[in-house]
């Protein structure tokens, strides 16, 4: 009888598990459209809107097909899209920006984002990219790089430093998705060297 019992009870917590799931949870409104003030619902960082004065602007961004000027010490230009830009990309988890490169050696240099994932695609030129793994098994670290023409995708893990540089003779365009309203950007030479030191 005591072996039928737990049978049973195996049979009904292995059907009782297949019904669980895990993910982020589902929102709980449609939008929640972020505002400069501190009077109001609270949520993912922003205070929400008032949703009956949200408007079709609080959801747009112009100009992106603009080059960007590139005279930069480094030859490259980010135009982010984040929930600074879209207030109501915010508890979306997503942004996106646009990267003009200079040609002959423009460069995004060495960066991080600590809270996005980010996939690349060069709509102009050719681009140099990659990112470093963390610490392998063995105690190395990885450097995977790809020439990327346009067309092509490429994708930087959330929190690994990654880079791009243009190798081509023109000027380079690559369009960014991040999985981050705000991605926020670590880049590592600004902030080991421009740091200030605490004494």
């Amino acid at each position: 009888m005591d072996g039928l019992k737990f049978v049973l009870v195996s049979v009904l917590l292995a059907l009782a598990s297949s019904f669980a799931s895990a993910s982020d949870p589902s929102p709980l409104q449609d939008f929640c459209v972020a505002i400069n003030e501190t009077d109001g619902v609270f949520v993912n960082g922003k205070f929400c809107k008032d949703p009956a004065q949200v408007t079709e602007n609080d959801f747009f961004y112009a100009g992106l097909n603009m080059p960007r000027d590139t005279s930069s010490p480094v030859g490259s230009k980010v135009t982010p899209v984040n929930v600074a830009q879209i207030a109501g990309l915010n508890t979306l988890g997503i942004s996106f920006a646009r990267i003009d490169y200079a040609p002959y050696g423009g460069l995004n240099p060495p960066h991080t984002h600590p809270r996005a994932s980010e996939i690349l695609v060069v709509v102009e030129g050719t681009l140099y990219v990659g990112f470093v793994t963390s610490n392998l098994a063995n105690g190395d670290n990885r450097l995977i790089t790809k020439v990327l023409n346009p067309g092509d995708v490429f994708v930087f893990p959330i929190g690994l430093i990654h880079f791009q540089f243009n190798v081509g003779k023109t000027n380079a365009v690559a369009f960014a998705s991040l999985s981050s309203q705000n991605p926020g950007v670590i880049t590592i030479a600004n902030a080991v060297f421009g740091a200030d030191p605490p004494y």
